[in-house]
Formats: C-alpha cells, structure tokens, sequence
C-alpha cells in the first residue's frame, strides 16, 4: 500500500510541476474550456469533472445571456467570474482578499476575457479599511471573512454600495451572486433599496454558523424578512422553497445557497 501511495504522490507532484512550467490548467467549467492557474488544479480538476457546484451553474445558465451583466459579490480565484463572462455582457466581481484576487486577475488574463471590472475591494458599510483574514486559517482559500480578524489576516479597501451603485450603471445586471463568508448580514441591507427597485435575481449563500449560537434565529429570520419583496426563494438542494427554510435547521446549522426571484 505504501508503494502505491508513494507513486500516487509522485505523479500528483510532476503534474503539479508540468501544469506550473506550461502556466495554466487546461480545464472546463460547466464544459466550457479554460486555461486556469496552474497553482489551483486541484480544485479545477474537480470543477472539470463537473464536481463543484453544478446547482451554480444552472443559475448561472438560467439568468445570464449577452445582453444582461452579472453582479459576482465574492468572486474567489474566479471559477464563477470566468463562466459568468462566456454568458454575460459584462461581470463586475468583487475579491477582496489579495491573494485570492491575484489568482483571479491571473485566470482573466490567462483566457484574454475583456468584458470583466474586477475590484479588489470589500463591498461594506462605506469607505474604509477593514481587517480580514480566513476561517481556514490560509489567505485565498475562499473562506476569507470580514467577520474575523486573525494574525494571518490583512488589511483590505472597503467601499459602500451606494458609492459604487452611483458611479456604475448595472440597469443591465440579471443575476446577483453574493458569498462572502457571513458578512452578507451586514452588507446586504445596503442592496435592499436597489434589489427592490431593480429586482435582479439574487443567489445568496448565507453562513449562519459563524455567527453566534444565540443570535442565528433572529439573523436568519431578518434575512428572510428583508427579502419578502422576492416572489419565490429556493433552496440549492432542490429539495425546499419557502422563506422559512432561511430559518430551519439546515440553514442555521450549515452554509446552503438560496435563490430569490420574481
């Protein structure tokens, strides 16, 4: 067994190695090809088979096409900016942790994609600087939050949502997707007045278990609240509908997605 797992490894180490010396990962996402940073293959490789979010995909499928823009609140390395581009007319994203950003302008770079605004600013309550770091305890392994502040953490640019709002037009924006570790409770209500006059689909993965135990319920049940202007709320599963599935045990307890229209 152990031979095995020493020959497993080597050849995971000389691929690594090959797709650093060539520069990129030739990968797909959703079947779309890409060229993809090379210092991420794993999880690209996971994408490419299809094993990453499909639900995302499809909403993705289902609310973009080339004469509407996509809103990607806490873009990562890219998989949904990079897909979000091939369906869009335009995508403005937000990365705000460093490391991560570098990764994505890496990936725009890489596939020559032109109609992308990529801002490496935290959307938040104004202008500022702010202190993040990972729930992971790595900078750029998609869990950096401003909910916490670590040693490991950095300093980001923090920017409101009405200054960017007024200086941008997003009368085109279909789609708005926000995953940003837990601060969507502080940072959505900024969207409210927008979303309601707008009404974008929103797909919204919501991180209830970083917050205090004691104060999920009512969190929760604020988010579902301020989002009643939406016709219809689905859980990622498939398997619910409702408002008050933002307040069951799943939600409270895990880091489902949920998508509001109408």
């Amino acid at each position: 067994m152990k031979v095995f797992e020493m020959i497993a490894k080597t050849w995971t180490a000389a691929r690594k190695t090959f797709y650093r010396a060539r520069g990129y990962y030739a990968g797909s996402l959703n079947g779309l090809p890409f060229r993809l940073d090379p210092y991420h293959s794993k999880f690209w490789r996971k994408a490419s088979a299809g094993r990453w979010e499909p639900e995302t995909f499809a909403v993705l499928d289902a609310h973009l096409n080339k004469e509407q823009d996509y809103l990607d609140i806490g873009a990562w390395i890219g998989p949904t900016t990079l897909y979000g581009a091939a369906r869009a007319r335009r995508v403005y994203c937000f990365e705000p942790d460093p490391v991560a950003f570098r990764y994505l302008a890496w990936n725009l770079e890489l596939n020559g994609v032109q109609n992308v605004s990529a801002f490496s600013v935290a959307l938040s309550r104004g202008v500022g600087i702010a202190r993040m770091a990972s729930f992971g305890g790595e900078a750029g392994d998609s869990m950096t939050s401003l909910l916490t502040d670590g040693d490991h953490g950095s300093d980001v640019i923090t920017l409101g949502w009405k200054d960017f709002s007024d200086a941008t037009d997003l009368s085109k924006v279909s789609l708005v997707k926000m995953d940003i570790e837990g601060a969507e409770f502080d940072v959505l209500p900024s969207l409210l007045p927008w979303l309601k006059a707008h009404r974008p689909a929103l797909y919204l993965s919501t991180h209830a278990p970083f917050l205090d135990a004691a104060t999920r319920q009512h969190r929760m049940q604020e988010l579902a609240d301020s989002l009643s202007f939406y016709d219809t709320c689905l859980e990622d599963n498939g398997r619910a509908s409702g408002f008050d599935t933002l307040t069951q045990q799943r939600a409270l307890t895990q880091f489902p997605t949920f998508l509001f229209k109408g």
